[in-house]
């Protein structure tokens, strides 16, 4: 026994437990342990240590059969996961006999990770793009009935190779294609559809619901239903709101001709023209050029038929009120250049003519208006006679006040505006001596006038008698 303790102790040595039974054995010699009781004492150490020993091989091939177990469950899911993705590329094993068993596990974790991405990545990119054929195909039927399309859109787990992939999006780019055709035709249409609701005045969302209730739903997840039915509804809408569009049109030009007639025959005013100033812009333009908004819409059209009907009423009430106007207008014309206006469209005269119904009102206005262009056309020509005229007679008028000045024999006294008045008569003395000047000028320009026109110049009806001044 002494030599198994002996064989302990050497086999530790260098150890902390060779350090320690060194230090038993120093202890027993100093208490003189007996050879019997050290070896028992020994034998009971080897008999612990080898339970150790065993307990810790136990743990050891447990981790060994728990990492074969796991390197082989994990490369297994490699390759199911690489016939499912339709990878053609190996994972490739290492020797096991070279290599340990956590470097299996740590070379195959990164491949089964990545290859787990892949997977998700697939059923990603499968779910996408039967999610767009679904909903081409739903865009594409003639009921849009959606319904629970979880199934349908569901992918198959057990097929992620990328030759499914590519068949999806063959089809997918098939469905893309007839869509974008359609699409393109139905927005062509809905554009259309909507200028003319515009013009018109009518509800656009109303009218296309009536064609599919999807082609006025502004929701980012809402689809527009492009079938045929669709697109020959809204062909169908579009003639139908041009032939109303045209109708239109014919009826407004109509009601506008006769609101021209009535403002014209009743002289208007801008203010009350203005408010439809934008309606006659447009009913100038070809059929097709008319665009601005509700230019054409029924609250329009009432609109101007309530005022011809307005206007009609009141046009026999302001006939002579409007005639009466642009006769003092011509009076005023006449006036202002010594002009005698016309007899034949006085008050007394027009008011008659009126109420007996013997003439046309609107040749009435326009025989005033002849007279009105005619009268400022001649007052204009007499301009520079009537000018000469106004000084001659601020001459002449000079002229009697510097006579009763030179009268006045108080005219040099000191008084109260004596300085103010012989300033003035300094300046009539020397516009007297112009008078003869003025006069021969005066009578030359006339001449000249009348030879030009080949009738006297009259003012205020009378000729001119310049040698009695």
């Amino acid at each position: 026994m002494v030599g198994v303790g002996a064989g302990l102790g050497l086999g530790m040595e260098g150890t902390s437990c060779g350090a320690l039974l060194k230090e038993l054995q120093q202890i027993w010699a100093e208490v003189g342990e007996s050879e019997s009781e050290k070896n028992k004492v020994l034998l009971d150490i080897e008999r612990e240590c080898l339970e150790v020993y065993r307990r810790k091989v136990d743990d050891a091939n447990r981790t060994r059969v728990q990492l074969h177990q796991s390197v082989a469950a994990k490369e297994s899911e490699v390759a199911s996961l690489m016939a499912t993705l339709g990878e053609h590329k190996l994972y490739l094993k290492k020797d096991k006999g070279v290599v340990s068993l956590k470097e299996q596990l740590a070379a195959v974790v990164p491949v089964l990770e990545n290859l787990k991405c892949k997977k998700e990545e697939r059923i990603k990119q499968l779910s996408d793009v039967r999610s767009q054929i679904e909903k081409i195909r739903f865009e594409l039927s003639e009921f849009n009935d959606q319904g629970d399309n979880a199934s349908s859109l569901a992918a198959d787990e057990h097929d992620l190779s990328t030759r499914t992939l590519n068949s999806y999006q063959a089809q997918l780019r098939a469905l893309q294609k007839d869509k974008s055709e359609r699409l393109r035709k139905v927005l062509e249409y809905i554009n259309e559809v909507h200028s003319l609701c515009g013009v018109l005045g009518i509800d656009f969302g109303s009218t296309v619901n009536e064609v599919h209730p999807s082609l006025h739903q502004n929701g980012v997840e809402q689809s527009r239903n492009i079938s045929n039915s669709t697109l020959e509804g809204l062909a169908s809408t579009i003639s139908k709101l041009k032939a109303e569009r045209k109708s239109r049109i014919h009826k407004m030009r109509e009601t506008m001709e006769s609101l021209c007639q009535l403002w014209k025959l009743m002289d208007s005013p801008e203010e009350e023209k203005r408010q439809f100033s934008k309606v006659m812009s447009s009913l100038i333009l070809p059929e097709e050029g008319i665009t601005s908004p509700g230019v054409l819409s029924q609250e329009k059209i009432e609109k101007m038929e309530a005022e011809v009907e307005r206007l009609t009423k009141l046009k026999t009430s302001r006939l002579k009120e409007i005639v009466k106007k642009r006769r003092t207008e011509l009076e005023e014309i006449c006036q202002n250049a010594h002009i005698e206006p016309d007899v034949s469209t006085a008050p007394e005269q027009t008011d008659a003519l009126i109420d007996s119904g013997l003439i046309d009102p609107s040749e009435l206005l326009a025989n005033i208006e002849s007279q009105i262009l005619k009268a400022k056309e001649e007052s204009l020509s007499r301009k520079d006679i009537m000018d000469r005229i106004n000084k001659w007679i601020a001459a002449c008028d000079e002229e009697a006040w510097l006579e009763e000045y030179n009268q006045d024999p108080k005219r040099y006294s000191a008084g109260r505006g004596a300085h103010i008045n012989l300033k003035r008569a300094e300046k009539a003395r020397i516009l007297v001596i112009k008078i003869p000047s003025m006069v021969d000028n005066l009578i030359n320009r006339t001449f000249a006038w009348e030879n030009a026109r080949n009738k006297p110049f009259l003012y205020d009806g009378v000729s001119i008698k310049l040698d009695d001044q």
